[in-house]
């Protein structure tokens, strides 16, 4: 099943460089370590044994059995009857807390499901976490482009519309830093320099939605909107993703627009313009 521009390729997340300045195991702090055993699980790897952790975490395996056990007792991991380690649901438990997760996702829910039912395409949302974008829902329907994506999933900003929409509302230090930075290609279509890269985040401002076009693949083209907190603050970012050949961005934008303001106005957003009369089926008067 191909992959389409917001979706991540079946192996699992984008590839991430080792942290700039990375400390060796020898002198990492006790809470580094414990964090680097949890960091060894990952959508490729959910389910290691201690010396997997141990390998992957850069412990020994003495190290690694301690905090192994620490976290399992606690909750953190888990450990079947094979000896095989999985992630806990005293972390999910945690997760449930985060107000960019859980609890965004139950808010923005209704309006997508509205989105899927206007369009039948993928819908996703996504927030920005450092220089990528993490995915955290998307609806999916039958007869849409194939997708290969996950809650959780991350993706480099610059390579989906999403990740535009985020990146081109974000203060001005933080875009020149990411325009300056690598920009890994995908296609031949995935912007690879600054120049083209502040062109296409100004366009975003200028019409309030992000196209991106064959930028992972040759075969998808995605359109998203920023969501606002309260304060008027891009929080997040919704997009429909639709085959890119007979793609009709003017049709998508009006919706995609819907479904972002709902949500943002769902978040306490309160806008200076006058309300409109809804694009999207069962959401009420909702501005364009």
């Amino acid at each position: 099943m191909p992959m389409t521009t917001d979706a991540l390729p079946p192996a699992g997340s984008a590839p991430r460089q080792p942290a700039r300045g990375s400390t060796p195991a020898a002198v990492r702090s006790a809470p580094d370590r414990l964090l680097a055993v949890l960091a060894a699980f990952d959508h490729d790897h959910p389910a290691l044994s201690l010396t997997d952790i141990s390998r992957r975490a850069g412990l020994t395996l003495t190290t690694a059995h301690r905090l192994v056990g620490a976290l399992t007792e606690w909750g953190a991991l888990e450990r079947d009857a094979c000896g095989i380690y999985h992630v806990g649901l005293r972390l999910w438990e945690l997760a449930a807390l985060a107000p960019r997760g859980l609890a965004l996702r139950q808010i923005a829910l209704p309006y997508l499901e509205d989105l899927y039912e206007a369009t039948h395409e993928n819908v996703q949302l996504a927030v920005r976490d450092g220089d990528e974008v993490v995915y955290i829902e998307w609806l999916s329907g039958r007869s849409a482009v194939g997708v290969h994506i996950r809650v959780g999933a991350r993706w480099p900003l610059h390579a989906t519309g999403v990740g535009l929409a985020l990146l081109a509302h974000s203060d001005a230090d933080s875009q020149d830093t990411y325009c300056e930075g690598p920009l890994a290609s995908f296609t031949p279509h995935t912007i690879t320099d600054a120049p083209r890269l502040r062109r296409a985040l100004a366009e975003v401002r200028r019409t309030g939605v992000a196209v991106s076009s064959r930028q992972v693949t040759e075969d998808a083209l995605s359109v998203a909107a920023p969501v606002r907190g309260p304060g008027g603050a891009v929080v997040a970012a919704v997009s429909v993703v639709v085959p890119q050949a007979g793609a009709q961005v003017p049709v998508l934008t009006p919706a995609v627009r819907v479904a972002a303001r709902g949500i943002s106005r769902a978040l306490g957003w309160q806008p200076d313009e006058p309300r409109r009369g809804s694009l999207i089926p069962g959401r009420g008067s909702a501005p364009a």
